[in-house]
């Protein structure tokens, strides 16, 4: 029997996570708050707002319960897993195919594995988070809830990435570094010293601004 999957967030991510799903064999149903001004993404329809699907729940228990964020910014990502948890649905975790996963790394509810990523041995990977295309999450690193890694990241062994981070595309952390809490890294870094919570920082190497 085909799988449900429903899918928060109608965006450039969710088009990418709606491949991702279907190539695991979900059949996936979009849902956007921006509904019923936005009715479509691509082919795929859009059928209502979180609030509907969280009624549609209600109104049908026996109806799947699956479903993924796929909402890019990780203060509203966290929003929406959250509502939906206390609503008492299930939180998917889709890896896709070409993803490079250690039979050691724990990669917790409701995180999304890109093409081409690797995350290796004794990695932990937080609830909710983005492991983009191509980033390298190196053994024993660990990565806190709702933390976007973005496309071609590498993170060298041991790294900690604190909850809600995100860190920009191609950037590259030295082993043993700490990246706090709702830090941003800009694009192209080089991180070889430890940034504290709520910094923004840039440059090779990187450094607060």
């Amino acid at each position: 029997m085909t799988k449900q999957l429903a899918i928060v967030g109608a965006s450039g991510h969710g088009k990418v996570i709606a491949d991702i799903a279907e190539q695991l064999g979900f059949t996936v149903k979009f849902y956007d708050d921006a509904f019923p001004s936005k009715t479509h993404i691509e082919h795929w329809t859009i059928h209502g707002t979180c609030a509907d699907l969280i009624a549609l729940k209600n109104q049908s228990p026996t109806s799947s319960n699956d479903v993924v964020v796929a909402i890019g910014n990780n203060e509203i990502r966290q929003q929406k897993i959250q509502l939906l948890q206390k609503n008492s649905f299930n939180l998917i975790t889709l890896i896709h195919p070409t993803a490079v996963i250690s039979k050691y790394a724990v990669i917790a509810a409701g995180t999304v594995v890109f093409a081409g990523a690797i995350i290796n041995a004794f990695a932990k990977v937080g609830e909710g988070c983005i492991i983009n295309t191509s980033a390298v999450v190196e053994h024993d690193c660990t990565i806190g809830d709702f933390t976007h890694i973005c496309p071609n990241v590498a993170l060298a062994g041991g790294v900690i990435v604190g909850s809600k981070s995100w860190v920009g595309i191609g950037s590259q952390m030295r082993q043993l570094i700490t990246i706090g809490d709702n830090c941003l890294i800009g694009a192209g870094s080089t991180v070889v010293k430890n940034i504290p919570d709520n910094v923004t920082a840039f440059g090779s190497p990187a450094v607060p601004r």
